[in-house]
C-alpha cells in the first residue's frame, strides 16, 4: 500500500510510465495464457490426428479421422492441399508434383503464422519493458534531485524516499519483462515442435500423393 501511494504521488510522466508498464503486463499475460491454450490444443490434436491418419485404410477415412481429432484445425489445410492441385491460374504452372508441393507450402505458411501469432508482442515486451521502467526511474531521480536541491538541510530520509520511489519503476519494468522473455522462449520451443510435426506430415503427404500425380 505504501508503494502504491508513493506511485500515485508521481507526476504525469511517472504515471504514464506506470500505466504503460501495466498495459504491457496485461497484454503479455493475456497472450501467454491464450498461446498456452492454443498450443496445448494444437500439439495434442496434431499428434492424434497424424496417428489416426496413418492408421486408416483409405484416404477418405484417414482424412476424416485426422480432421475430427485435430481441434486446432492445423491439419485440415494440409489435407486439402494434398487432395487436389489448383487449376486455371499461375498456381497451376509446373508439373503436378510442383503444384502439389506449392499448395502444401502455402498451407504450412498459414499454419506457421497462426502458431507464431503473439510472439512479436512477447519479444517486444521483454526487450522494451526494462527500458520503460528505467525511463521512469531516471525521471523520478531527476525530480528528486531537483527537490533536494531546494532544501537547505538534507537528511538521509529526504534522499531515500524519492529515490526509492523512482527505483520502483525499474523493478516494475523487470517484473513485466522477465515473464515475457521466459514465455517467449518456452512457447517458441513448443511452436518449433509442432511446426516440425506439421512439416514432417506435409513431406509424407507429398511423398504419398507423388506417385498418382506423377503418373
Amino acid at each position: 500500500m505504501n508503494q502504491l501511494a508513493m506511485l500515485l504521488e508521481g507526476d504525469a510522466v511517472h504515471l504514464a510510465v506506470a500505466g504503460l508498464l501495466l498495459l504491457m503486463s496485461v497484454a503479455s499475460w493475456t497472450v501467454m495464457l491464450w498461446k498456452a491454450l492454443l498450443l496445448g490444443q494444437a500439439g495434442g490434436g496434431v499428434r492424434r490426428g497424424v496417428l489416426a491418419f496413418w492408421q486408416a485404410a483409405r484416404w477418405d477415412d484417414a482424412a476424416l479421422a485426422a480432421r475430427s481429432l485435430d481441434g486446432s484445425g492445423l491439419l485440415a489445410p494440409l489435407l486439402d492441399a494434398a487432395a487436389q492441385a489448383p487449376q486455371g491460374t499461375m498456381a497451376a504452372a509446373g508439373s503436378p508434383a510442383q503444384q502439389h508441393m506449392r499448395g502444401l507450402r502455402v498451407a504450412l505458411d498459414a499454419a506457421s503464422r497462426r502458431l507464431q501469432s503473439g510472439q512479436v508482442l512477447l519479444a517486444s515486451t521483454g526487450a522494451t519493458a526494462p527500458f520503460v521502467g528505467l525511463l521512469g526511474t531516471v525521471w523520478g531521480i531527476y525530480h528528486a534531485l531537483l527537490g533536494i536541491a531546494d532544501v537547505g538541510q538534507v537528511t538521509l530520509g529526504q534522499v531515500a524516499a524519492p529515490v526509492g520511489q523512482a527505483l520502483i519503476m525499474t523493478a516494475a519494468g523487470l517484473a513485466v519483462a522477465i515473464p515475457a522473455v521466459l514465455a517467449y522462449n518456452l512457447l517458441g520451443r513448443w511452436i518449433a515442435r509442432i511446426e516440425a510435426e506439421l512439416e514432417g506430415f506435409a513431406f509424407d503427404l507429398h511423398a504419398l500423393r507423388l506417385g498418382p500425380l506423377a503418373a
